[in-house]
């Protein structure tokens, strides 16, 4: 049922393309102070969400240290997850909804990809701490930390307040909490990751199940529907806690992610790439963008033309991901896995399917075995049609345990269309000659 409505999906997409057309002001609001974070900063939270049989917890403890598996569970794991679906944050009829991370577990429930069903193959992080405001100001700057916790009274009050141009990022009470926690999500999964390297030759790897999404958070503040930069705030804790100097960061988002992308224009020890559709939201992202001083050569942007798909990400993976990473050598890869470049979503025009992003997630999985000891994590980034988000998210899964793809079982040829592989040629080319690959 999923696959007829993609022509009518289709035909929305100009309307609901508006919710990223817009304009953004500075939310550097100045030095401000409020209780909101210190009284709860230690304690914790636990968030739970029902949507019809399926529970939802993502807990945030203070009564531990470690909030990693224990070793011998690591040993056996194929993927590790966890889930922040921040159900307190939400604007009714906004594409970037709570209904998102449940549509995921239901669809891993209903194609037992989870604990009950795999047992310790798949391990799911029940416990982990919100990210520390210091964590966060390793990436944006604290006049923009100490300006959204102070919003939140004003939030607590209104409802739900715009903080970025004419509302597309909105905030609500929960917003600045259910942000930390889905930040501290990541970084608990690049410590169980870290930690599985140094145990076993099998590696399992991470995906952070967590909204908002990050990669358009500028260190001054938040935009396109993105509070706090997930991948990030990651990457830099993977330096300054476990000494992995070098950083690479995938972002197949259909969107640039600006934010990532500016916080690392300066970075060596960063390499940046991000494929998105050309003209897209935030306009940002040229190919001849390639990062500046120290950094110059460290950030890598393919703009694809609309209309990509398939064979258009294949090929760019062989002939531009696979040699940038192996040039590099990271100590670790992060992923900003956006799924809104899915042929049904709503806000894009590219053609990747359920079976472009298993492709997408076994090559990434083979590419960090190969380089890294398997150190990977995944961070859900965009993806608004809940169908093929849901199904692309759990072949993903399928794709880690090695297991055999049903995208055949969702994705319907027919409502595809030729690849401008042409235009697609030009761009490889172009990049290549770029970084010299």
């Amino acid at each position: 049922m999923l696959l007829m409505l993609g022509n009518a999906l289709l035909l929305v997409r100009r309307g609901l393309c508006k919710w990223k057309n817009h304009t953004r002001f500075n939310f550097d609001v100045g030095s401000l102070r409020s209780t909101f974070f210190h009284k709860n900063l230690r304690s914790g939270s636990r968030c739970f969400a029902t949507r019809r049989d399926l529970s939802i917890s993502c807990s945030a403890g203070n009564d531990k240290d470690s909030y990693e598996p224990a070793n011998e569970k690591l040993t056996n794991a194929k993927v590790i997850y966890a889930v922040a679906p921040a159900m307190g944050h939400n604007q009714e009829s906004h594409p970037e909804s709570h209904f998102r991370v449940p549509s995921i577990m239901n669809a891993l429930e209903k194609m037992e990809l989870t604990p009950k069903f795999r047992g310790s193959e798949i391990i799911e992080l029940r416990d982990f701490k919100p990210a520390l405001v210091d964590d966060i100001a390793s990436v944006h700057t604290r006049n923009y930390v100490s300006g959204l916790e102070k919003a939140m009274d004003r939030a607590s009050e209104q409802g739900i307040i715009f903080i970025e141009g004419s509302g597309p990022t909105y905030a609500t009470a929960n917003t600045f909490q259910d942000s930390l926690i889905a930040a501290g999500a990541g970084i608990s999964l690049v410590n169980s990751v870290v930690e599985a390297s140094k145990l076993s030759q099998e590696q399992p790897i991470g995906f952070a199940l967590i909204r908002p999404p990050g990669h358009h958070a500028i260190p001054k503040g938040p935009m396109g529907f993105c509070v706090f930069g997930n991948v990030a705030i990651a990457a830099r804790y993977a330096q300054h806690v476990h000494g992995l100097k070098r950083v690479f960061i995938i972002d197949f988002d259909v969107h640039h992610g600006n934010g990532t992308n500016d916080a690392f224009y300066e970075d060596p020890d960063i390499f940046f790439l991000s494929t998105h559709q050309d003209g897209s939201y935030p306009g940002t992202g040229k190919i001849d963008q390639l990062g500046r001083g120290d950094g110059e050569g460290t950030t890598l942007n393919l703009p694809l033309p609309g209309g990509s798909g398939d064979v258009a990400m294949r090929t760019v993976f062989d002939e531009v991901i696979v040699p940038c990473a192996q040039r590099f050598k990271p100590d670790i890869i992060l992923v900003s896995a956006g799924y809104d470049a899915h042929v049904l979503d709503p806000l894009a025009s590219l053609q990747f399917t359920t079976g472009t992003y298993y492709m997408l997630a076994s090559n990434i999985q083979q590419l960090a075995k190969d380089l890294c000891r398997g150190r990977c994590v995944f961070f859900l980034e965009g993806g608004y049609n809940l169908g093929s988000l849901s199904y692309s998210v759990a072949d993903s899964f399928r794709a880690f345990l090695g297991e055999p793809s049903l995208a055949l079982e969702f994705d319907n040829p027919a409502i595809l269309y030729e690849e401008p592989l042409t235009k697609v040629k030009r761009a490889i080319d172009m990049v290549k000659h770029l970084h010299t690959l």
